[in-house]
């Protein structure tokens, strides 16, 4: 049966209503890092905290964790209105992921708003279900409704562990897509349309776009233009002009409403729309680095060092990894275990994970995104920390705060970098 939408729904969230937007916040929660698609502008390697755009985020949360950072992030700020899931990847290439969280958020936070943004290709499937978990509001991000023109935007799709490219793969993904609008208004829930303009690519088709996604029930289309983002196949395309993305709009809201106020959200963004609370990545930072669950069949934490005092080895530059437990008497040394050889590509993060099967965490001062993601996938809380490795253990094994260390870009606008998110001046 169809959720009904209530008034209150359509006015407390501020991408929908641009009046909400300096009353009431939203908050991304970052559960979902895998993708299955690959676009021609996205690059989700980089983040500075100084940066708004979306596929950015500061860290990747499970959904138990998720409900105590939004616990945490409640204390801070009392206007949140919506609650949603916008990547960094696309969540549902990571289905169990997503809806373990909005379960859970759903049993502490009744009363928000739920929303999810998603490219549609794995959609369909879970579409009655996130409807009755009280999900209200979608987001898809359709480029092109030719798939000549959306064969440019994406490099690859995945679907059902095959990979498609080129017209193929395009074609593909559009009927997915497509299919979803009709099903998502059937279960009254509310579609926004979002499409990427991309001067000299699909700049010229988004009216038809929006004339396409209208017939088929959309209810508003946002105009986002491009972000060229370093290490991309469009990096050297120029960022569409005001001029350029007001033309495109005023012939796309022939057929669709238009949001013209989208601050193109980080994955973790938090706050008003715009103006994100400047203490979200600390409180972020601060649930990560805490452990959870019943970990009694993993008493033990890894470690990268090179003595056996300092957290001080990039993962890769390991060796060894030093075996710590907790005792009644302090902290414990247990044993060092040899790293996998490397050479074997992802295989080997898959088989550091069977090393230490037993560890409920590893702390590194470094480690790579994929390693970094394989790892946490298997189970294990990695933390890429400096310092003395007590200090490391005593914030596994009695939650305290872990002196996380910095990316290497994180503030590469300097050292007055305010850490806001807010975008780099």
């Amino acid at each position: 049966m169809a959720r009904l939408i209530t008034e209150s729904d359509i006015k407390k969230h501020p991408c929908f209503n641009e009046e909400a937007k300096g009353e009431y916040a939203r908050v991304h929660l970052p559960v979902a890092p895998q993708c299955n698609i690959q676009c021609n502008y996205c690059n989700r390697k980089y983040d500075c905290v100084n940066e708004s755009r979306p596929g950015v985020t500061s860290g990747v949360l499970s959904p138990q964790k998720a409900t105590a950072y939004l616990k945490e992030l409640s204390k801070a700020m009392d206007n949140i209105s919506v609650i949603g899931i916008a990547g960094p990847g696309d969540p549902f290439a990571n289905p169990k992921e997503t809806l373990e969280t909005l379960r859970a958020v759903h049993d502490e936070f009744p009363d928000k708003i739920f929303c999810l943004s998603t490219n549609g290709l794995g959609l369909e499937p879970y579409i009655d279900e996130i409807a009755g978990l009280g999900v209200t509001h979608v987001t898809l991000t359709i480029n092109a409704v030719d798939p000549e023109i959306s064969a440019r935007i994406y490099r690859w799709v995945r679907f059902e562990r095959k990979v498609y490219r080129g017209v193929q793969g395009a074609t593909l993904l559009l009927e997915r897509q497509l299919r979803c609008i009709p099903l998502l208004k059937a279960q009254g829930i509310i579609v926004k349309i979002n499409s990427i303009v991309i001067p000299g690519v699909n700049d010229h088709h988004i009216p038809e776009v929006a004339r396409a996604c209208k017939e088929l029930g959309a209810d508003i289309m946002n105009c986002i233009p491009l972000i060229p983002t370093q290490d991309t196949p469009f990096e050297e395309i120029a960022k569409p002009t005001p001029v350029e993305i007001l033309r495109v709009r005023e012939f796309a809201k022939k057929h669709l409403p238009m949001m013209a106020h989208c601050a193109r959200c980080r994955a973790d963004a938090a706050g008003l729309l715009g103006q994100d609370l400047s203490g979200s990545y600390h409180i972020l930072q601060k649930v990560m680095s805490t452990t959870e669950g019943d970990l009694t069949d993993k008493p033990y934490v890894a470690v990268a060092t090179n003595e056996g005092h300092l957290v001080n080895l990039h993962l890769g530059e390991a060796l060894h990894l030093y075996i710590y437990q907790q005792t009644p008497k302090g902290f414990q040394y247990v044993e060092m275990r040899q790293m996998p050889k490397a050479g074997t590509g992802d295989q080997r993060w898959v088989d550091v994970a069977k090393c230490i099967k037993d560890c409920r965490a590893l702390l590194v001062s470094s480690v790579g995104e994929n390693p970094k993601s394989i790892i946490a996938g298997c189970g294990i809380n990695v933390i890429e920390m400096t310092g003395m490795i007590d200090e490391g253990l005593e914030g596994v094994y009695n939650h305290k705060p872990i002196k996380t260390i910095a990316k290497p870009n994180e503030f590469k606008c300097g050292s007055g970098c305010k850490g806001t998110a807010m975008g780099c001046a």
